[in-house]
């Protein structure tokens, strides 16, 4: 039993229904631009909000939105109240929530969730497995896809000339646009790829669930892979044709 977890996940129903109060007119009105320099929705506040009551007794909370929401300790939660915030605006089904928790700046616990099909992402210091919102009493083992056909490559609009390279070499992509959600689901991708501003709040959680993975990051990108043969050839193209 873990009390941290089981609060994220009190609040992950929460958000849910509240998200999905359709008489809740401020969801998406836009407010002032938070800490991670985008502008904030109704929708990311309310989240914050609801993720700040449940988990605010377990550590010091550093918000996408609000930044520091309470004095810093020696136990720090990393909140992303809503990855993919333009998806949700737009009522495309890819955007969820990112939570870790770093203890003495060792990362202990992570969840991400898929708040538009319930999956959820889960790791500690002693387990890794994927529940959803609908059931999470069942857990379910993370399992490698043997032959994907596809990788996620976040941000892949700023990069074209990156993207068209990727292409010709036969490693065909998405840019679904949550990067944390992109982290969660590397192990069924051939490989995911982020090229951006490295914000905790966006990577912190994902890179703590696919550690087990190939993983290559640093301030310029993130490369992840079950195969290493696609790691490798990814990285070769990545170091030449763009750095």
């Amino acid at each position: 039993m873990n009390p941290f977890i089981d609060a994220v996940l009190l609040a992950l129903r929460e958000v849910d229904g509240a998200l999905n109060n359709t008489s809740n007119t401020t969801l998406l009105d836009s407010f002032s631009i938070g800490e991670g320099g985008d502008v904030s929705s109704g929708f990311d506040l309310l989240a914050e909000s609801i993720f700040f009551n449940h988990l605010s007794p377990f550590g010091s909370l550093y918000s996408e939105e609000s930044g520091w929401m309470s004095p810093q300790s020696d136990t720090i939660i990393i909140l992303d109240p809503i990855d993919g915030s333009d998806n949700f605006s737009s009522f495309f089904p890819y955007y969820g929530v990112a939570v870790s928790r770093e203890v003495s700046s060792k990362t202990t616990d992570a969840v991400v969730c898929n708040l538009a099909n319930g999956d959820i992402f889960i790791r500690t210091d002693s387990e890794y497995y994927k529940t959803s919102l609908q059931n999470s009493l069942i857990k379910e083992e993370v399992k490698i896809t043997l032959h994907p056909k596809i990788g996620l490559f976040e941000k892949a609009h700023e990069h074209p000339f990156l993207g068209e390279k990727l292409i010709q070499n036969g490693l065909k992509y998405r840019s679904p646009g949550a990067v944390a959600l992109s982290l969660a689901y590397a192990p069924y991708v051939k490989y995911m790829l982020f090229l951006g501003t490295m914000r905790k709040f966006d990577i912190d959680a994902g890179l703590f669930l696919s550690q087990h993975l190939y993983c290559f990051y640093d301030s310029r990108y993130i490369l992840i892979s079950s195969s290493k043969e696609v790691f490798i050839q990814m990285r070769n193209i990545v170091e030449k044709e763009y750095f």
